[in-house]
């Protein structure tokens, strides 16, 4: 009976002299040798050598020869050299040698060229080896192309299959070990490929490799380097990757499975619409391109579990974060980081409640709707649970005197989107609160604009309730209006050129104006100098406009303000020079002059704000000597 060779065989034949002995190893070696067998495989690479593996792969991709070889044999040598390698890599000290790492570049490039799947599955085991086992194979594997070759491959592996595995982990180890910024700006069409790849995956499987993919979008999608990455997925024709994400969060928040795992789907839910917008939560629930199921998922499944599970998400984190601010020890460093980490996904869960009621609010105002109305009142019912909560944390933050963090300004803010909706909302609780919230500081805010952003948020808000008396009495009692003025001044003095966002002036400017025009009623005084700074702010911001809408809203508030002072008081204001009151003679004569040339129609709305003016300045213009010999001399026709 014939005797099955042994090791010792296998390793006179790779020390042997000719090639041909070497490969007749190797393929022994393949038959019988145990992949979990360490020893042994340490004795075949040591006995194999380096330099025939070399030649041997190259031999496979056609840049070398292996002594006795007659060119028929190229592809066997590819097969055997790289099933070799994979299973010498296997052992860390060698999967991390220099010469693993140098050939990593070479199986990217045979990659492309092959679809055999055991083929292509030893390639990715050992590109994954290799690269988990020093910072060199991570960097050679980014260097030589590894994002191209991943982005290219994935979504043509089956789904499900060990080779898409091992692509997903080789995806996620460039991420976590390469700048994600130089990632997402070198590759963003590259990722959006991998991105659409991947969410096939995440929706359609139900094991372990459903959250590896879920991980891998998330990582992918929520930098704050991921920016192009979002452009590109715009710009696909072909948006189905978006379906798959919403399928597969559906398939995460519905089931039981671990609370990390459920805030990473809303992570990923809160950057798909950041994408794609906020409809982004209702749509379609079927993948499949036969025939529709008999139990089909309603289109509003997805905007439910993702508003129920942001709602829990909250009320957790926000008792938690009360917990370690105010009763757990402040002494440790591990307190702090928990703190920040709470933070940051409570900051998620808020921009998703933002944009639910957005979604709301934009659905309520149209015609039509693909949500049901159960849904809706669940919806509606879960935000104003959300809202109570909220509002709790704040006052729990202020008994304890605390004004200044950043989850409290995103508890601000997120209070802001939901007033300006239902601003008679919570009405008691607002109103004991309104004064602490315009005193709340983020923890990024300069010196000088604090506070600022706070009071940013609630402008929708305080526009709408200052349209009552009772709303600018709550400012007036409070001092909150010196707060707001102060805000406005910020928003359109000297240095507004620091604040990124504008859009709030407007609504600032209808809050003081609204504040002006009942000062009677509610009894506030604009002798304070803060009015002053006022009126400089104003001239600034109209100096180089030509824009009727800022010129007219600008005079109709320095034309109320006037209603209550003087030329020569203004004057006699340490704060206030001659330069200030020319300035102001400009933004008169213009917004007069705005309103004098007949308006089109589109100018119509402005009527309101140029009878302000005029009527203002027939009531002052004679305690304004310098303005009126001014604005006589300059204006030709005046009045209507």
């Amino acid at each position: 009976m014939e005797q099955s060779p042994s090791l010792e065989d296998c390793l006179k034949l790779l020390q042997g002299e000719r090639d041909e002995q070497r490969l007749a190893g190797l393929l022994l070696v393949t038959k019988f040798c145990s992949r979990e067998d360490h020893a042994s495989i340490r004795r075949v690479y040591d006995a194999v050598g380096v330099r025939f593996l070399d030649r041997l792969l190259r031999t496979g991709m056609g840049k070398g020869t292996v002594r006795g070889d007659q060119g028929h044999n190229q592809d066997a040598y590819l097969q055997l050299s790289v099933t070799v390698l994979a299973a010498f890599c296997r052992i860390p000290e060698i999967a991390s040698s220099k010469d693993m790492v140098s050939k990593i570049p070479l199986v990217l490039e045979i990659m492309p060229k092959e679809s055999a799947s055991s083929f292509l599955e030893e390639c990715y085991e050992f590109l994954l080896l290799v690269s988990t086992s020093c910072e060199d194979g991570v960097a050679s594997l980014y260097e030589s192309g590894g994002v191209n070759v991943l982005a290219s491959q994935m979504s043509t592996l089956r789904s499900g299959c060990h080779t898409m595995e091992l692509a997903l982990r080789l995806a996620q180890l460039i991420l976590s070990k390469m700048s994600r910024e130089s990632i997402n700006n070198e590759y963003p069409l590259e990722l959006s490929k991998m991105v659409a790849a991947v969410a096939r995956e995440f929706a359609l499987l139900h094991n372990a490799l459903k959250f590896e993919a879920l991980h891998l979008l998330s990582a992918i999608l929520s930098s704050e380097h991921s920016s192009p990455v979002h452009e590109a997925l715009r710009l696909m024709s072909d948006n189905m990757w978006s379906t798959y994400i919403r399928v597969g969060i559906v398939a995460i928040l519905q089931n039981r499975v671990a609370p990390a795992e459920k805030l990473q789907a809303l992570i990923l839910a809160e950057s798909s619409i950041s994408i794609i917008g906020e409809q982004w939560l209702i749509g379609p629930m079927t993948i499949s391109h036969g025939q529709e199921p008999q139990d089909p998922i309603p289109a509003d499944r997805c905007l439910l579990l993702v508003s129920e599970s942001a709602r829990v998400e909250i009320a957790v984190l926000l008792n938690e974060l009360a917990y370690l601010k105010y009763e757990a020890s402040k002494d440790t460093s591990c307190t702090a980081e928990n703190i920040l980490s709470k933070q940051q996904n409570l900051a998620i869960a808020f921009s998703l409640v933002e944009k639910i009621i957005k979604l709301i609010s934009n659905i309520s105002g149209g015609e039509g709707s693909s949500i049901s109305e159960s849904t809706f009142i669940k919806v509606i019912s879960g935000i104003d649970e959300t809202i109570g909560v909220v509002l709790e944390y704040i006052q729990d933050a202020k008994d304890h005197g605390q004004n200044k963090g950043d989850d409290l300004l995103a508890s601000v803010r997120i209070i802001g989107s939901y007033l300006a909706e239902t601003p008679t909302a919570c009405e008691e609780k607002v109103k004991g609160l309104l004064s602490y919230m315009l005193t709340i500081e983020g923890e990024g805010e300069s010196r000088f604009y604090n506070p600022f952003y706070a009071i940013c948020f609630l402008f929708p808000m305080l526009c709408q309730i200052t349209m009552k008396v009772e709303g600018c009495k709550i400012l007036a009692s409070s001092g909150g209006y010196r707060a707001v003025v102060e805000c406005l001044i910020k928003l359109i003095g000297p240095h507004d050129h620091l604040v990124e966002d504008k859009g709030g002036i407007f609504l600032a400017c209808d809050t003081v104006m609204n504040l002006l025009l009942k000062r009677e009623q509610i009894r506030i005084r604009l002798d304070e100098p803060i009015f002053v700074h006022l009126l400089k702010a104003l001239a600034h911001w109209t100096e180089v406009t030509s824009d009727p809408t800022v010129l007219l809203m600008a005079g109709s508030i320095c034309s109320l303000i006037f209603d209550a002072t003087s030329e020569a008081a203004l004057l006699s204001h340490p704060n206030f020079e001659l330069g200030a009151l020319n300035s102001l003679n400009q933004l008169i004569l213009r917004s007069l002059a705005v309103g004098g040339q007949g308006m089109s129609d589109d100018a119509k709305a402005l009527e309101d704000l140029y009878q302000i003016v005029a009527a203002g300045y027939s009531r002052w213009a004679d305690r304004f000597p310098h303005i009126k010999n001014f604005v006589e001399r300059e204006l030709i026709v005046f009045g209507k």
